[in-house]
């Protein structure tokens, strides 16, 4: 069996290592640049030519002379017509390749120059390469103005952004950076995060809130992180944006509304108040007395205490919103809560569908609470059009109780306001109930949400998160809450 160097050129075994060749050695004909190649193929390819025009005329009837001067002046022709194809050729080819070295240095003033009687795959070439030139000039000025308006934005806004590259090191900062840092940029920049005491925001959770102790600012900031890119390296975007200004920004708003809110209700009550009393102060003064006098004054001090005790159970209000105690929370069966607060509706039936068997971890006392303004305000919708009211729970993702109070009334109309405090549409009411209820579902880490329902009334969606203990319940949870609604009449 021959083992000779035929079997092996077929090629490597399936699996075993490919085995490199070594690069050809370039011959003669390739180590010549194109220029050259150009004219000796011009030259070859006359070369039948000038043989044949040389043996018609050293084989005629000519003298010597004339032989050698026709040889020369055909040989002069010979080469002249070589060089003048190759400048044909090559000066095109140089002109295109100067504008491309333009084009990868990003110079865009250079062009090639075609005219219209021009045509075939060279005049192809530099229409492509112009138009290729007007693209990447297109490309490169919108790139700069992008890069300008980023840069722009990053200095104008307020929030502090800082880029560190693999090592640590600082490579971009704006101006809110700078004010925070207490330093400018080019005294910064390239200092490693840990002296810059930054180190802890490029590691743990992100977004997340951080305590800053720098020189530009201190308190609770919050931080957010990305992984960016430039000029193809990462880099770790830090995003620090000042808490405490948004956060007193919000607290004197509140301010603001609380003080407009106390004072309308508060004059509210003083001016009829004060507007009685100087009328009253005037019948004493009269000389003789009033004969209805005792009567005015018995009205007067009636319409005063009624303002007063309005006052009162305004005050008093005010004071259960701002008091409410932080819940006491434990495993509380969902059912028994539902049907306890809808059973002490006594205007309307209040039914209640049954869902699956769920405990939440809440405060009972809040909770009633939170689910007596529910029912009453929706008993309150419904008395209104005629219509009923309903309540059912579901699980949602096996974590979290979403509780349904549904009515058939006249539907939400001012839905930016629900839960502003004090504020009502209807009449006497006090605006504290949905406040109430928002703060009590939120101190159970839970929110409350009101809309309207097609084709008529609202309802109200609270979701609060399940009892720990209720996981048992989780499978027979998730079934029951897929199963159809069963109607129960309490």
């Amino acid at each position: 069996m021959s083992h000779g160097t035929g079997g092996s050129s077929a090629g490597n075994a399936p699996g075993s290592p490919t085995v490199p060749r070594p690069p050809r050695a370039a011959g003669p004909w390739r180590r010549l640049e194109f220029d050259r190649q150009i004219v000796v193929l011009s030259l070859l390819a006359g070369l039948p030519a000038f043989a044949l025009a040389m043996y018609l005329l050293w084989t005629g009837g000519l003298g010597s002379g004339a032989r050698w001067l026709t040889t020369t002046i055909l040989l002069v022709l010979w080469v002249s017509l070589t060089v003048v194809l190759r400048a044909q050729l090559v000066k095109p080819i140089r002109a295109l390749a100067t504008v491309l070295s333009g084009l990868r240095v990003g110079d865009f003033s250079l062009r090639t120059r075609v005219s219209g009687r021009q045509n075939g795959p060279l005049a192809a070439a530099f229409h492509e390469t112009n138009q290729l030139k007007t693209i990447l000039r297109e490309q490169r000025l919108g790139a700069v103005e992008a890069t300008a308006l980023l840069r722009r934005v990053l200095e104008e806004i307020d929030v502090a952004v800082f880029a560190f590259d693999a090592n640590g090191e600082l490579r971009l900062l704006n101006r809110a950076g700078e004010r925070l840092l207490g330093k400018p940029a080019a005294d910064v920049m390239g200092m490693q995060a840990a002296r810059l005491q930054l180190a802890e925001a490029l590691s743990g959770p992100a977004p997340r809130t951080l305590e800053v102790r720098l020189p530009g600012g201190r308190g609770r900031w919050e931080l957010r992180r990305t992984t960016i890119r430039q000029d193809g390296a990462p880099l770790r975007l830090l995003v620090l944006s000042d808490l405490a200004r948004a956060l007193r920004e919000e607290e004197r708003q509140a301010w603001k509304r609380i003080i407009r809110v106390l004072s309308h209700e508060i004059n509210n009550s003083l001016a009829p108040i004060k507007s009685i009393a100087g009328s009253l102060r005037t019948l004493m003064r009269r000389k003789p007395a009033h004969q209805d006098l005792e009567s005015e004054l018995a009205g007067g001090l009636k319409v005063i205490a009624g303002r007063a005790a309005s006052l009162s159970r305004f005050m008093a209000a005010y004071a259960q919103l701002t008091r409410l105690p932080a819940p006491v929370l434990v495993p509380t069966p969902v059912e028994s809560l539902v049907r306890r607060n809808a059973a002490l509706e006594t205007r309307l039936p209040v039914e209640v569908r049954e869902g699956p068997p769920a405990r939440i971890m809440a405060d009972a006392d809040q909770f009633d609470q939170l689910l007596i303004n529910l029912v009453r305000n929706a008993v309150d919708a419904s008395l209104e059009s005629g219509g009923g009211v309903k309540v059912r729970w579901r699980i949602r993702d096996g974590e979290t109780l979403e509780l349904l109070v549904e009515d058939e009334g006249p539907g939400l109309e001012d839905q930016n306001n629900l839960f502003v405090p004090f504020f009502t549409t209807k009449p006497g009411g006090s605006g504290i109930g949905l406040a109430l209820c928002r703060e009590i579902a939120e101190g159970h880490g839970g929110r409350i949400v009101l809309r309207n329902r097609e084709p008529r009334g609202a309802v109200a969606l609270l979701s609060v998160p399940l009892a720990p203990a209720s996981g048992a319940y989780t499978d027979a949870a998730i079934a029951g809450a897929r199963a159809p609604d069963r109607p129960v009449r309490r």
